[in-house]
């Protein structure tokens, strides 16, 4: 059973919720980020760089109490306000592509993802949970949900379509001319039936956000330790989410660049993969994987296809079948000498909106020597790992839809 709960949101007013919502900070350049900081004064980007203020680059604690009081003041300001009764908000994406999210924002239970009813599918670094788990407990909001997926349920998508027929009380486009609405659902009959739906699932997935969730759990249990009357009703006990339908998902892949061939010559590196997959050198036709185990690769100006050999690999676990672990297990370890694909600084990944043509001239330009093409992950593939307890490799997906910060805010 997953247990969902509305919540009493801090959200922009109407006016200025296009100016005041914001991509993730590491999507911006600093260019971007500048030219941001400069000419919006409403920008969440103030929020969290409050150090811009003083012209200086603040971190650490230091950082965490200004993002606080850069708040508060928005606050103050009436830049935000709170809704006064526990709602859910539907929200919904049209991106520039066409494609349409629709799913609604609520919080998730620390608990479930505690107990697995909430599953993972990628490993999180300890030493940021403990970083993000610092800053929430400082700062005493969350302004980015987790991306949460669940089943197709039809009695669910009947009541975003029903609530969806009202005006929005948001309808933004962005410069990446995504448009956003969102409308709010405080009626408690309509309340009760999401929460009994929600009920009735068994599980629930992690799209996009393990470190988010993984932070958000680990303050929920040391709040709870330092709280001699925890109730478990504690804000603290749940996390912001945006829930959609399995069917709503798009899942990219994540291409690799690598430095170097680890001492082999290009004619070595091609006979050690030969023992592993079958080679086609495509000369310069463009070549992208269109199934399972097949991946592309560009080096010194060519494009390859390779293809698994059959006995040359075996697969005893969802892990193991996909194409990012298969990769690795093949390639970027044994080969290229590539072991720590997180921190290695002669590896890069390049999602797969920017597309092959991008892997083709970073090669091109010598920033790498060679890169791989891989095919998208399925949402299938990802529930099973999560399901058989496994962890997919570092950036084995990129995922949409990309929610804005700052629209909806959940304080703990």
């Amino acid at each position: 059973m997953a247990k969902i709960i509305p919540f009493k949101a801090v959200r922009p007013t109407r006016d200025k919720v296009s100016l005041l919502a914001a991509r993730s900070y590491d999507s911006y350049t600093p260019e971007q980020v500048e030219s941001r900081l400069r000419d919006n004064p409403f920008s969440f980007l103030h929020i969290v760089n409050p150090g811009y203020k003083y012209k200086k680059e603040i971190s650490g604690e230091e950082r965490y109490s200004l993002v606080r009081n850069r708040y508060q003041e928005f606050k103050e300001d009436e830049i935000f306000t709170q809704d006064e009764k526990p709602s859910f908000y539907i929200y919904k994406i049209v991106n520039r592509d066409g494609l349409e999210f629709n799913g609604i924002v609520a919080a998730a239970s620390a608990q479930d993802y505690e107990n697995d009813v909430i599953k993972k599918h990628e490993d999180t670094l300890e030493y940021k949970e403990v970083i993000f788990e610092n800053y929430l407990k400082t700062v005493g909001f969350n302004a980015e949900p987790v991306l949460l997926t669940y089943p197709d349920n039809d009695e669910l998508a009947t009541i975003i379509e029903t609530v969806m027929h009202d005006r929005a009380e948001y309808e933004f486009t962005t410069t990446y001319r995504d448009t956003h609405y969102l409308w709010k659902v405080d009626d408690e009959t309509t309340i009760n039936t999401i929460q009994s739906i929600y009920e009735g699932m068994e599980t629930l997935y992690i799209a996009d956000g393990h470190h988010r969730s993984a932070s958000s759990c680990l303050l929920a249990k040391h709040l709870k330790a330092e709280n001699e009357n925890h109730t478990g009703k504690e804000a603290y006990n749940y996390f912001m989410s945006y829930l959609i339908p399995e069917s709503d998902l798009k899942i990219y892949e994540f291409n690799r660049l690598v430095k170097g061939l680890n001492g082999l010559s290009k004619e070595e590196f091609l006979i050690q993969l030969d023992t592993v997959f079958r080679i086609e050198n495509r000369n310069q036709e463009y070549y992208k994987p269109l199934r399972k185990h097949h991946f592309s690769m560009y080096l010194d100006g060519e494009f390859y296809s390779l293809s698994l050999r059959k006995n040359s690999y075996t697969i005893s676990n969802a892990l193991d079948g996909l194409d990012a672990q298969i990769l690795y297990k093949t390639i970027l370890k044994p080969i290229l000498g590539i072991e720590d694909l997180r921190n290695d600084t002669r590896i890069e990944y390049s999602h797969g909106k920017n597309d092959l043509a991008y892997v083709q001239t970073m090669v091109d330009k010598g920033d790498f020597t060679v890169g791989f093409g891989l095919l998208a992950v399925t949402t299938q593939e990802m529930k099973q790992i999560a399901d058989e307890g496994l962890k997919m490799p570092p950036k084995s997906t990129y995922i949409e839809p990309k929610l804005r910060s700052g629209v909806t805010i959940y304080e703990f």
